[in-house]
């Protein structure tokens, strides 16, 4: 991922409250633990895309930034009935612990995306090692889980030696894409509605970000058009299941 350093992204409002007609549909039970990674037989320890004989892509989103600006992309995800995956850098989850519950509230995955959001690719092995289980231990101590996804920092892919570091945390798979939103780059709203939909297709894994926003912003049009092409956001696991 061509991530530029040092780029936290911004954010506003929560989720509305809940109606309190008796005829509103009551919250989804909290999970008394988040789900765990799985194995997937048959695919390869670097995912990019999903199978590509269905019509659903995974919005993954990397995870930081003002928490606002995350909370309002929820509730415009969930409001279109779409489910996302976030991949979350530990030290935002220290700040803003309670985010992690909302992910999974809302019914999207939750991974991880490194403790401080450094090239893990380019860390020694203890330095990566760390980076990757500091991570999974605030996940585990805030959901009950690890995560069910891991990814790699300011990389599109892991290393070899990142790659058997993630497996031995606990993670079969590591997360990548084939569509990049570029949406770190600020292009606009529309840039990135149109940068996602010119290569976005059944199975299609797309990078996205919390905390710009322009992706807040293109979010609803975005879900908008792959609707009227018949594909449907999903969370990572569905979209592999």
């Amino acid at each position: 991922m061509r991530h530029r350093p040092g780029r936290p992204p911004p954010a506003p409002a929560s989720t509305s409250p809940a109606s309190t007609s008796p005829t509103s549909a009551a919250p989804a039970a909290r999970p008394a633990t988040a789900p765990a990674p799985r194995a997937y037989p048959g695919l390869p320890a670097q995912i990019t895309h999903g199978p590509r004989t269905r019509p659903q892509v995974a919005l993954t989103f990397h995870g930081q930034g003002d928490p606002a600006l995350a909370h309002t992309l929820f509730t415009g995800a969930e409001r279109h009935g779409a489910r996302l995956t976030v991949l979350a850098v530990g030290a935002w989850l220290d700040e803003h612990p309670d985010v992690a519950r909302r992910i999974l509230d809302g019914g999207h995955d939750l991974g991880n995306h490194t403790q401080r959001h450094i090239s893990v690719n380019a860390m020694t092995e203890a330095g990566a090692r760390r980076e990757i289980t500091d991570c999974a231990e605030r996940l585990r101590r805030l959901t009950g889980s690890i995560g069910t996804w891991f990814r790699p920092s300011r990389a599109p892919t892991a290393s070899p030696l990142v790659t058997r570091l993630a497996q031995a945390a606990g993670y079969p798979h590591v997360l990548s894409y084939d569509v990049d939103s570029l949406d770190y780059t600020r292009p606009g709203a529309a840039a990135v509605t149109r940068t996602v939909l010119d290569t976005v297709r059944n199975g299609s894994v797309v990078s996205l970000h919390l905390g710009y926003p322009d992706t807040v912003a293109a979010l609803p049009d975005l879900l908008t058009e792959l609707g009227r092409r018949g594909l449907r956001a999903v969370t990572t696991t569905e979209l592999l299941s």
